[in-house]
């Protein structure tokens, strides 16, 4: 039987964030995939800057290399996992939106909604430190390399198959399967969502299917 937990955008609760840790071994269960995913879901947002202290320089350049990335579904995605590996919560947050749903328009992460102090910034800090120890391969690195291949966009959305994704030359699927208890290969199927707001492209979902 599937199971599917689904974000949606940075105004998500935290049940993704909380079922990914259940899934990356924080849950005393050695074998059930419902206990594995009884915590629900999420997607960043959050803190003035918990970038690096101590290396201004290294901020900077992420954000700019993230504004460059958003010209592209893939380039959005990959300055995405890159912010969450490094533990750069706000830039995290930055890059991400919230897909047209009904009569709701699209948002971009702002400076506002990304605001530490905010309670909503606090708990997509929290959101994002649980991502980063699932999205880190082994040995970590403090300048991660990402790569996403490219992907056919349609109606300014794209969908990256976490196979698609590598860090440090290990695809997203095989790093997160390799932190978890009770998965086997080809049980887990993780997608991350990116959408075109304002000519430029942000991460918008996060799909983890287990089953």
């Amino acid at each position: 039987m599937s199971h599917r937990k689904r974000a949606i955008g940075w105004i998500a609760g935290s049940a993704l964030a909380a079922a990914v840790m259940g899934l990356t071994g924080c849950s005393d269960s050695t074998d059930s995939t419902a206990d594995k995913e009884s915590a629900a879901s999420s997607s960043p947002a959050a803190d003035t800057d918990k970038s690096e202290e101590g290396k201004p320089e290294d901020a900077s350049a992420s954000s700019r290399a993230s504004a460059a990335g958003q010209s592209t579904a893939e380039g959005a995605v990959a300055a995405w996992v890159t912010a969450v590996v490094k533990g750069e919560v706000k830039d995290a947050c930055l890059l991400m939106g919230e897909a047209a749903k009904g009569s709701s328009p699209a948002r971009a992460g702002s400076e506002a909604t990304c605001d530490g102090d905010a309670p909503q910034g606090k708990q997509m800090e929290k959101n994002i430190g649980q991502f980063r120890e699932a999205f880190t391969p082994e040995p970590p690195t403090d300048d991660p390399k990402v790569d996403v291949a490219k992907v056919p966009a349609t109606g300014g959305k794209a969908v990256v198959p976490a196979d698609k994704i590598t860090v440090d030359g290990q695809t997203l699927d095989k790093i997160i399967l390799s932190h978890s208890t009770g998965v086997k290969s080809g049980q887990l199927d993780v997608k991350v969502h990116s959408t075109k707001i304002d000519e430029a492209w942000y991460v918008t979902d996060l799909d983890l299917d287990i089953g």
